[in-house]
């Protein structure tokens, strides 16, 4: 009898993959993957989130420049969007002449963590049916453009999402921060210079060595004049006017979708 596949094993190998094949995502490989995706846990069991899967290229194609202009988006056979939903609950509760309290901020975080919690358990399911995936920030960053074009009624919001498709590349293991590093025994313990320094020690060579790798990062991070690992993220990639700006499209679209009519 073949030994069970160890699923520690699986999620330690995790990487994101940025190149696929052409390849199309069997039917019932996609149906396994998003029936793994909804046994996800879920606040209450409302499950106040909802799967977008794009298919089609001409509409991927449309998704293209508000996803950032990343390739993958083309080139991966399949996107998933998962949305932050009480647009079907709300609706089922007016049907039901029940009370309808979801349309705050509130409401809105909790949807969204259920499609987080949603996209994880199916990103997980993809890798282990052969399949690669990577997350796009851009789903969020940009959810008023997406949510335009994917067509969402009001109550819902695009939270998460990624790629998913047959790898064309075999990219290494990223570094992570240590465990010592990120967890907490009991309590919070805020960390010294020291500590802060001992924690960031090894990204601060891999992170860097791994941009300067990169031909076009490299010309802006000369350009940027910037010295060290930390000034590549709040200079050149995560500004603080691009967050500012992103800030703006999610309050703003989270106004127009109906979740701080309740605040």
């Amino acid at each position: 009898m073949a030994a069970a596949p160890d699923p520690i094993a699986h999620m330690l190998a995790h990487r994101s993959v940025r190149r696929y094949r052409p390849d199309p995502v069997p039917d019932h490989v996609l149906h396994r993957v998003l029936e793994a995706g909804v046994r996800a846990s879920s606040s209450g069991n409302m499950q106040a989130y909802s799967i977008v899967v794009t298919r089609d290229r001409a509409l991927r194609e449309r998704l293209h420049a508000p996803h950032m202009g990343q390739d993958m988006v083309l080139d991966a056979p399949v996107l998933l969007t998962f949305c932050a939903d009480f647009h079907r609950m709300r609706r089922w509760l007016a049907l039901s002449d029940a009370e309808d309290g979801f349309d705050d901020f509130f409401a809105f975080m909790v949807a969204a963590i259920d499609a987080v919690l949603v996209s994880q358990n199916a990103a997980l399911a993809a890798e282990a049916e052969g399949l690669g995936i990577c997350y796009l920030g851009s789903t969020l960053a940009n959810c008023d453009e997406i949510g335009r074009i994917l067509e969402l009624p009001k109550s819902v919001v695009p939270v998460a999402g990624f790629v998913m498709g047959t790898p064309a590349e075999d990219p290494p293991l990223r570094d992570r921060l240590p465990l010592d590093g990120l967890v907490h025994f009991e309590t919070y313990h805020d960390p010294d210079d020291d500590a802060i320094r001992a924690t960031y020690r090894e990204r601060e060579t891999a992170g860097w060595a791994r941009y300067m790798a990169m031909p076009e990062l490299r010309e802006r991070v000369e350009a940027a004049g910037v010295r060290n690992l930390a000034q590549i993220y709040t200079t050149v990639k995560y500004t603080r006017a691009g967050y500012a700006r992103y800030a703006e499209n999610v309050l703003g679209y989270l106004r127009a979708q109906g979740f701080l009519e309740g605040n």
